[in-house]
């Protein structure tokens, strides 16, 4: 008789997402963490799914954007991380953001209910020969089990590095100088329109600020590492050696705000800091990931008005990701072409967000459950959002310079006689994401 045990190695948003989607369809899951026996830089607890970036799920919109289209597609497939996210979301203006915290207890509590998921704590350091494994190690995979994946596929580990951003206390924050309100006044309700605090610079402000991060001793990598940033998460001293004003077109710009301490006074620049909890006591600094040392950030970040203050709950950092060559390594079932028995999921197969993350592992969970079960589960059409991402790390993006991708629309088939450039934009991602729903609820409706 066949074991009809599924053994997930992680237990990150991918890990979890693979554990709670595989379980419901019947299969006995062993879900392997090596945490908190073995921690990581960037982890602060044990718990499942802990978010160790931002608290942002990024936006909710599922007609106009490919990321809230994903959040749609993984809602209608009962998907864990999305349920865990609305029960303790934050104001967020237009974007889900969370109460990272409660989120992660959330899942770690759902996950430890499950009467198929069992878990075991400790480190998987070897690629198992026998078995149906599913690795969703994330970008934090471990040395040696890193070194495991390298050795079977014959290739050096991809890897680059990402930053972390630092937290602020609230109650440290000068309301004199820092205000509440959403770029734009996004959101339905007040609460929504002021989900943002925003310290506003001078121009001689700002420009003694990039001084400053220029100056500043920074976090220097070991002898052989390469730095290769993924642009969605570079860190604010790289950002601002691409040119003076890039900050001002990036996470500062000055838009969409009205200074409710000055209305007349037009900021040269903007510092927003987004609610790390529901409590409202936390919040980090968008966009400010960071590998400034400890004492050099503590330094920089106080010359930003309002925070002259400021008490940091966590400091930024920088960390190595590590990910595979998918296309070259990986199946259309996410199995490794040379391990037919082993999966990849989550962010080290070169998906880039906590959203995209969640979502291939949903997929392997669902693929690997489907296998045991002796049933073909095909992957979602390249019309979804989910089925765009498969596409691109399993064989549609160029090898040679495949990195990490955020889902984007720029992944999906183009539609006939959409009208392109900018003025048909809001048009043509309606046909997208209306196109995808209809595609995503036949393929889900075609499933065990």
């Amino acid at each position: 008789m066949t074991d009809k045990t599924l053994h997930i190695v992680g237990g990150g948003m991918a890990g979890s997402e693979a554990a709670w989607q595989a379980a419901n369809l019947g299969i006995n899951v062993v879900l392997h963490e090596m945490r908190p026996k073995v921690e990581t830089f960037a982890h602060q607890t044990g718990n499942f799914g802990e978010m160790v970036c931002s608290n942002s799920f990024r936006s909710d919109d599922d007609e106009q954007n490919a990321v809230g289209l994903l959040h749609w597609e993984m809602r209608a497939a009962g998907g864990l991380v999305m349920a865990s996210a609305d029960a303790n979301k934050l104001p967020a203006g237009g974007a889900l953001a969370v109460d990272r915290e409660a989120f992660a207890e959330h899942i770690t509590a759902k996950i430890n209910a499950h009467p198929l998921i069992s878990v075991e704590f400790g480190e998987v350091s070897e690629l198992p020969t026998d078995g149906t494994w599913l690795f969703a190690t994330g970008p934090l995979t471990s040395p040696a089990l890193g070194a495991a994946i390298a050795a079977e596929t014959g290739t050096d580990r991809l890897a680059f590095f990402d930053a972390i951003a630092p937290i602020v206390y609230a109650d440290s924050v000068n309301m004199d100088i820092a205000w509440l309100q959403s770029r734009y006044d996004k959101g339905e309700t007040e609460e929504e329109q002021k989900a943002y605090l925003n310290c506003p610079m001078t121009k001689d402000q700002y420009e003694a600020f990039i001084d400053a991060l220029a100056a500043a001793d920074k976090t220097e990598f070991h002898e052989g590492e390469t730095a290769g940033y993924f642009d969605g998460c570079l860190p604010i001293e790289v950002m601002a050696e691409r040119g003076r004003e890039t900050l001002r077109f990036g996470p500062m710009k000055p838009v969409g705000l009205t200074n409710a301490n000055g209305p007349e006074n037009k900021p040269y620049a903007v510092v927003q800091l987004r609610r790390d909890n529901k409590l409202g006591t936390l919040y980090n600094i968008v966009g400010f990931q960071t590998k400034m040392k400890y004492g050099a950030q503590t330094e920089v970040f106080k010359m930003i008005p309002g925070l002259e203050d400021a008490s940091f709950a966590r400091l930024g950092g920088i960390h190595r990701n590590t990910f595979l060559n998918s296309p070259t390594l990986l199946d259309d079932q996410m199995r490794l072409k040379s391990r037919p028995n082993i999966r990849f999921a989550g962010q080290v197969t070169g998906v880039e967000g906590y959203v995209e993350s969640a979502a291939m592992g949903l997929l392997a969970g669902r693929m690997a459950a489907a296998e045991l079960l002796g049933r073909d589960l095909p992957p979602p059409p390249f019309t979804t959002a989910m089925g765009a991402l498969i596409n691109h790390i399993t064989g549609g993006a160029e090898a040679k310079t495949f990195q990490p991708m955020n889902v984007n629309f720029g992944l999906f088939p183009p539609l006939d006689g959409m009208r392109g450039g900018r003025k048909g934009r809001k048009e043509r991602y309606k046909g997208y994401t209306d196109r995808a729903k209809d595609d995503y609820n036949q393929w889900l409706d075609g499933q065990i």
